[in-house]
């Protein structure tokens, strides 16, 4: 192919507002693949990114931009031809100076190509028989470049998780945190992890397939991408240009344009089954992590058991103690209600016998 990206990175992109010229539009949701590509056949550089099938940056490198640092993550440019400034938010500041280092490395390839192209038209002793260079555009194929670098990043949202300290449990709360119920609740989450990791070990298998199929068609496409570029460069080359023959040039444009768009719809589709295989993997982290406790809960489970078993083995020699102590209390209470007796009647007999005497 004749135009092939040369070096990509990941970064939110922006557009300045056309009203106000001085607040930032969000043009992607989320961070995208922000490329550059050398069209070998022009020799032009351009800046492309593409949110599914929707191209968000068009740009050609002219020797007269230049991109400008803003802070340590954000850089712009403007394009005259676009007529609006693009902005690039990146997750590093080293993303940022490499894309920098690549705009200023590129802008001057670009410089020194005009300045040859200038002496080529000036040397020229006829008119050139190429057509404009706008007329036609390159398929963006996904074809495996010489990158120099794909620097992946996530979004700039950081969701990394809580990690305050918490106050430690007291006894009864870690009694009731491994209770049976919770270990059933864990064991209801490790079932469900279970079958949603079946499902997507499914998918993945599934879309491998696909993907093996995709590859087909996308080299297919790429065969017929080429044979067409070299017939419109005939067709161009030609210096009767018939009615017909612009015919067929625009019928093969819009051929070109039609593989493009399905070049884009497979890349989005490749896209989409990535971040499923990286959900996949993050619910498999899950999966374990929550056996691990599983299996930690049903340990502390038996030990509770058994601590609870020997409680009530206790409880019930300690009331087996208590209730042959109160036997015994009730005997002697006998016994002492016995003597009193006793003693009662000794004393009703003293007191006849000295009343009697006196």
């Amino acid at each position: 192919m004749k135009e092939q990206p040369i070096y990509s990175t990941r970064a939110h992109v922006f557009q300045i507002d056309p009203n106000t010229k001085k607040n930032w539009l969000p043009a992607s949701k989320h961070a995208v693949t922000v490329s550059y590509f050398y069209d070998s056949t022009r020799n032009v550089y351009r800046i492309i990114s593409l949110d599914g099938t929707k191209a968000i940056i068009n740009s050609t490198i002219s020797p007269n931009m230049t991109f400008t640092k803003t802070s340590q993550k954000f850089g712009q440019w403007a394009d005259s031809r676009a007529n609006t400034v693009y902005g690039l938010g990146f997750s590093t500041e080293h993303h940022l100076s490499k894309f920098a280092e690549k705009f200023a490395e590129y802008k001057e390839a670009a410089r020194l190509a005009k300045e040859k192209s200038q002496e080529k038209m000036e040397m020229a002793t006829s008119p050139s028989q190429e057509s404009p260079a706008g007329e036609l555009s390159s398929p963006l194929t996904p074809v495996t470049p010489p990158m120099e670098s794909i620097n992946g990043t996530d979004d700039i949202c950081d969701t990394t998780p809580n990690s305050d300290p918490r106050p430690e449990p007291t006894q009864n709360a870690l009694a009731f945190a491994h209770s049976p119920a919770m270990t059933k609740h864990w064991e209801a989450e490790l079932e469900a992890l279970k079958g949603n990791n079946a499902k997507l070990t499914a998918a993945l298998l599934e879309s491998t397939a696909n993907v093996k199929q995709w590859k087909q068609q996308l080299a297919a496409y790429q065969e017929e991408a080429e044979r067409l570029h070299k017939r419109v460069t005939e067709l161009e080359c030609q210096s009767n240009q018939t009615p017909v023959i612009k015919s067929q040039k625009t019928e093969l444009n819009q051929t070109i344009e039609e593989l493009e768009n399905v070049l884009r719809d497979k890349e989005e589709e490749m896209e989409k089954l990535k971040e499923e295989l990286e959900n996949m993997n993050d619910l498999m982290e899950q999966k374990d992590t929550l056996t691990q406790k599983l299996e930690e809960t049903e340990l502390r489970s038996r030990v509770l058991e058994e601590q609870l078993a020997g409680a009530e083995q206790r409880l019930e020699e300690t009331q087996e103690e208590q209730e042959n102590f109160r036997k015994s209390l009730r005997t002697l209470l006998e016994l002492l209600d016995g003597k009193i007796f006793e003693l009662t009647e000794l004393r009703d007999t003293l007191a006849r016998l000295i009343e009697e005497a006196s």
